[in-house]
This record gives C-alpha cells, sequence and structure tokens, in this order.
C-alpha cells in the first residue's frame, strides 16, 4: 500500500460543492480539497468547470455541473445530482461572484447594483437554502463563504461590490448561530487583492489612468499598504478553506478571516 504524501487514505469520504470552479481562486480551492480525497462538485456558470476536472485528474471524483447560483432551479438541481452522484455534501465552499460595476453611486444602473447583489449574496442564499438538510446530515458540516476585505472597508465607486462583501459577513455571522446546533460551522474568508489574470487587467487599467508603469501602479494601488508587500495567492485562500472545513477548524466558527498580507486588522 504506497500512501507516502497521501492523507486521504485515513480520511473519512467527503463531499464538497463549490461554486465558482471554473477559474482562479475557486480553481484552486478544488484542487487542494482534491488533495484531500473529497469529492467535488464543481458549479459554474461557464464551461470552465470542466477544465477544472481535467487538472484534477482521476485523484479524486468530480462532478461538474454547470450552474447560476442566482437560478434557484437550476441550484436545486445541482444540489440533486451532488446527492445522487455522492451520497450527500460535508462542505459548502460559497465562492461565486462578481466584480459589479465601477462608477459613483449616480452613475450606477439599478440592474448592475441588482446583478451584483444577486450573484454575491443571494447565490449564498440559494446553495445553503438547498444544502443545509444534507450539511445536517453530516458528521462534519461546514461553510465556508468568500468575502472580501471590501466587505470591511470602503472601496470608493464600488458601492454594489462593497455591499454586497458586507452583507456575505452579516449572512455568515447569522448562520453560524442558526445551524451551531446542527454541528455545522459557518465562516468567512476576506481575500486582499489575489494574484491572477483579473488583477493584472485592474493593475494595467490603474496604470494607463494615473500615467504611471504598471510596477507603480501596483505598489499605489494594491501593496503599498500591506504589512508584506505582496498581492495574495490563490493558493493562500484554499489552504484556508482546507483547514476551516477540516475537523482542526471544529472550533471556528461566525468568523472573518483576512488573508491579504496584512491590509485589514479587524
Amino acid at each position: 500500500l504506497d500512501t507516502v504524501g497521501d492523507i486521504s487514505w485515513y480520511m473519512p469520504e467527503q463531499t464538497a460543492v463549490i461554486t465558482g470552479a471554473s477559474q482562479g481562486i475557486g480553481r484552486e480551492i478544488a484542487r487542494v480539497l482534491a488533495d484531500d480525497g473529497y469529492n467535488l462538485a464543481l458549479a459554474a456558470r461557464s464551461d470552465g468547470i470542466y477544465e477544472t476536472a481535467e487538472r484534477i485528474g482521476s485523484a479524486t471524483a468530480t462532478l461538474p455541473v454547470e450552474t447560476d447560483v442566482t437560478d434557484e432551479v437550476q441550484v436545486k438541481a445541482a444540489v440533486d445530482q451532488t446527492v445522487e452522484e455522492f451520497g450527500g455534501i460535508d462542505c459548502l465552499v460559497n465562492n461565486a461572484g462578481i466584480a459589479g460595476p465601477t462608477a459613483g453611486i449616480e452613475n450606477i444602473d439599478v440592474d448592475a447594483w441588482r446583478n451584483t447583489m444577486a450573484v454575491n449574496v443571494d447565490g449564498m442564499f440559494l446553495m445553503t437554502k438547498h444544502t443545509v438538510d444534507h450539511l445536517r446530515r453530516s458528521e462534519r458540516g461546514s461553510i465556508v463563504n468568500i468575502s472580501s476585505i471590501s466587505g470591511k472597508r470602503p472601496l470608493e465607486n464600488r458601492t454594489p461590490y462593497t455591499a454586497s462583501k458586507m452583507a456575505v459577513i452579516g449572512l455568515t455571522r447569522t448562520l453560524a448561530f442558526e445551524l451551531g446546533s446542527d454541528n455545522i460551522t459557518v465562516n468567512a474568508i476576506c481575500p486582499g487583492a489575489t494574484r491572477g489574470p483579473r488583477i493584472e487587467n485592474v493593475i494595467q487599467a490603474q496604470a494607463e489612468s494615473m500615467g504611471v508603469d504598471y510596477d507603480t501602479a501596483k505598489e499605489e494601488v494594491f501593496t503599498g499598504d500591506t504589512a508584506l508587500g505582496t498581492l495574495v495567492e490563490d493558493t493562500d485562500i484554499a489552504h484556508m478553506v482546507r483547514y476551516l472545513a477540516s475537523d482542526n477548524g471544529r472550533h471556528i466558527t461566525a468568523q472573518d478571516l483576512n488573508v491579504d498580507a496584512g491590509t485589514t486588522w479587524y
């Protein structure tokens, strides 16, 4: 029996549902939980979930499920498929989210506002609503919501995004007390600016608007006020999810934990 470097042989089989699993942080969360032997339901609107499953390979069981988290019919169908395939759900990772518009409040279209709230908040509500009964049957139920440090501090001209991420923290704290007696932990992770194509595009756009080079814009806008002076890696977020969903995180609940290289201190 070759078990060197493989911890899954002594872990009970567990199943996680990960939304926004088609790229970035969601894909990395899937990879890390796959290393721990989780069965994975990979949910997202885009077909990137199939690439995520392919990258994970045969090391674990994966179920790509094309899902719009704002559509309750699709959410319920995704949960039902997961339970039919794997027999239950032990962990829900609510990662799906969008950036929303960048504009002053008077220039934000109401449909853009509502769409940001629908994806970033309603999606978490719907996923939780339809997984919670299955989480109650788990011996170690957990919910991890991906918020943002923008849910704790102002972000100019990003009112819909900031308001939605603050709502995620309120949802997390309330659910932790609502579900604590069911042996379910509920926590939020608040990432800082995370390395990847999206943040690179934002930095380049900032550089052009400021009339400076890329590195200058990166420092002035994102890394200059961090204690470590760096961007966050998506792996950092994934390992925090792993911890919160594990037995090591059993007595951590109702928390909003910053992974931000030292930007926000509360």
